[in-house]
């Protein structure tokens, strides 16, 4: 079983607005869910991001994979870095 970190739409139409959650990879993207991570609001300027990193940190630890725009998103608020920092530094 695969597990991702990717957002799951729910906001009305034409008004988008994500959760980010941990989930298995063969769930459909708005079903099913293990754990939420999190919030991504592209329509206000700038766009407004809720992350509860501990939580994230430790789904990437356990072997979670991010979606591509996730990473994205990660990597703009500073927790992929940590993640690498975390990963190879030297114990």
């Amino acid at each position: 079983m695969s597990v991702k970190i990717r957002l799951k739409r729910v906001g009305s139409k034409k008004r988008p607005f994500y959760r980010i959650v941990v989930a298995d990879s063969r769930a459909p993207r708005d079903g099913r869910f293990i754990a939420n991570v999190g919030t991504y609001n592209p329509l206000t300027q700038p766009e407004t991001v809720v992350l509860k990193e501990e939580e994230i940190m430790n789904w990437l630890n356990d072997g979670a994979q991010p979606s591509d725009t996730v990473r994205n998103i990660l990597s703009r608020n500073g927790v992929m870095k940590k993640f690498h920092d975390a990963k190879f530094s030297k114990k």
